[in-house]
């Protein structure tokens, strides 16, 4: 009902300011600070002051006359603050959110008819994903459940850079050495065992006898060459290494989870003659220049040039990315990257390249994030030395399986066996994990901390799962309860409309984090929600009270599961109904 009420409020503040011959271009509209009894207020006031010549709250109480509220159903009173344009809601805003709530798809938006493209990960397939380039696949897929959410038709890609050097190396030695040479790997995993190959060829290309490096460095350039020059025997020997890493890297990220619709190859683009006509058209542009041996575009506002071609030839990653966007904005109708902080000037290049190829880069978002850190220090997949994500899980796995047990009470351990606990802690833990990532705004750095993702008590993913699982135990035994069509004349309390009002927020939440790309928001409104529950839960039995109020009460209950289950959802994290 939010929406509803937020459009009334447009139309109503249009309208009013249209009457006394004001500009309506900017309406100012905001939520209000909490001790203020209103669901949304204008600032408009302000801004219109000195074109009327007179004080902000003398504005603001002709506009609020302006309105009539008997014309307005969400609305019940328009009233003023000093500057500010205050409207509180009516009856028919709570009567209606209590219906809604209890709706299982509460909180996502009507089908917009817009096709949305994320990429998101598209970690090099080297090896084991590690902790550092986590925050990657969890903020990428929460924006895109986020816009599925909102009504938008979502792909999620995997572009996978199976033609750079490193792939070349890695199908190298692979080629090369014997298993029996190298250490036992890690984990049972695909991507764990092929590693121990790319590990060993770097030891060798940076210690080893020249002659020996001379000769792989021959190789290595051969693997290149054939990849683009198109041989199909090159084409497969490098699949065989990619595909097989891939598969172990899908695994993991498969735990978070994070899943893929498609896996974009860079070789693609190579193949099909794209990057080919690509690098043509590039070569007319006014910026491009033949300079150091390779080809350049100068672009404007930009001290490093974009190298494009190699005098022997070959393209680079950045031209096959640029054939691979405008295959994105020729597929769909928007396209969003979720990058790393340090591509910041990459994506800046490719976005002007795009530009000057007569490309609408209006389609192109990109989100950057910085790293998660570890107490523990740096991290390098190359050397072998770094934290790898399946760690991390795992970890948080066995520290929430000893968080629940000592939580649980001799009563409800008995209503649960090995398996449930096992099924609880693997919710509890990969959610603290992702959301404790997730909820922080992608561009400021994290250090991840074990105490702070885990505390049942603190504004964390076990705080909100909590409430979750507290509302499927109240509602255990009493579903068959809950009203189809609930009463809202029992609700009378501060605190249950204190909880509508905070149950209303969420499709807007949901919306203003598509627009902005920004899932930490929806993270943020599950704590709000959360806390709020609690008080109502503090100060209003529910299972005692007397008949009307207790099915007014179950149905609030009702809505909150539907609506945290949903919110956290968005966010990639299992909702527990028990804990």
């Amino acid at each position: 009902m939010f929406l509803q009420l937020r459009a009334e409020v447009e139309d109503a503040l249009a309208d009013a300011l249209t009457t006394l011959d004001l500009p309506s271009e900017d309406l100012g509209i905001e939520e209000p600070p909490e001790d203020v009894d209103a669901v949304l207020a204008s600032s408009v006031a302000f801004r219109l002051a000195g074109e009327v010549g007179t004080a902000p709250p003398n504005v603001a109480a002709d506009i609020a006359a302006a309105i009539d509220t008997d014309d307005l159903t969400y609305v019940s009173a328009v009233t003023t603050q000093g500057p500010y344009v205050n409207f509180l809601p009516s009856e028919a805003y709570f009567a209606e959110t209590l219906q809604s709530v209890t709706e299982s798809g509460f909180g996502r938006l009507p089908d917009r008819d817009t096709s949305v493209v994320v990429e998101h990960t598209s970690a090099n397939p080297t090896g084991p994903v590690h902790v550092g380039r986590a925050r990657n696949p969890i903020i990428g897929d929460a924006v895109a459940r986020v816009l599925d959410y909102a009504g938008y038709e979502v792909d999620r890609h995997y572009y996978v850079n199976d033609a750079g050097r490193q792939i070349a190396v890695f199908t190298w030695a692979y080629e090369t050495f014997n298993e029996a040479d190298l250490p036992e790997p890690e984990r049972e995993s695909p991507e764990y065992e092929m590693v121990r190959y790319y590990r060993k060829g770097n030891t060798v290309l940076e210690d080893g006898d020249p002659d020996e490096v001379e000769e792989a460095e021959a190789e290595i350039q051969s693997i290149l060459q054939g990849l683009e020059d198109g041989d199909e025997e090159t084409y497969e020997r490098v699949s065989e290494v990619v595909d097989t890493v891939l598969g172990g890297m899908q695994t993991t990220l498969g735990r978070l989870p994070a899943e893929f619709d498609e896996f974009v190859k860079e070789t693609r683009f190579m193949r099909n003659g794209d990057t080919d006509d690509l690098v043509d058209r590039l070569k007319e542009l006014d910026c491009a220049v033949y300079e150091e041996d390779a080809w350049q575009l100068d672009l404007p506002g930009f001290e490093k040039n974009l190298v494009f071609l190699r005098s022997d030839g070959t393209s680079l990653y950045t031209t096959r990315d640029l054939a691979h966007h405008e295959w994105k904005f020729d597929t769909y109708d928007r396209a969003v990257t979720v990058l790393g902080e340090d591509h910041k000037l990459q994506a800046d290049q490719l976005d002007a390249a795009l530009g000057l190829l007569g490309n609408d880069t209006d389609q192109l978002q990109q989100v950057f994030y910085s790293w998660v850190n570890l107490p523990e220090g740096g991290m390098s997949t190359r050397e072998g030395t770094g934290i790898d994500l399946d760690d991390l899980l795992d970890e948080a796995i066995d520290r929430a399986r000893e968080e629940v047990e000592s939580r649980l009470d001799d009563r409800t351990r008995g209503d649960l066996d090995a398996d449930d606990i096992d099924r609880i802690a693997r919710q509890v833990g990969i959610g603290a994990v992702r959301y404790d990532i997730v909820s922080k705004q992608p561009t400021k750095g994290i250090t991840f901390e074990w105490d702070r993702a885990l505390d049942f008590e603190a504004q964390s993913a076990p705080y909100v799962q909590y409430v979750h699982a507290r509302c499927c135990g109240i509602l255990s035994d009493v579903e068959a309860d809950i009203p189809e069509e609930p009463e809202l004349d029992p609700l009378s309390e501060p605190e249950e409309r204190e909880l509508l009002r905070e149950l209303a927020r969420f499709p807007a939440v949901i919306e203003a984090a598509a627009d902005d790309l920004t899932p930490h928001t929806v993270a943020t409104y599950t704590r709000d929600l959360a806390e709020t529950f609690n008080a109502f839960y503090r100060e209003c039995p529910v299972l005692d009270a007397d008949p009307e109020t207790r099915a007014a009460r179950l149905a609030l209950v009702d809505g909150t599961r539907t609506t945290i289950s949903n919110a956290l959802d968005a966010l990639g994290v299992e909702a527990p109904t028990s804990m």
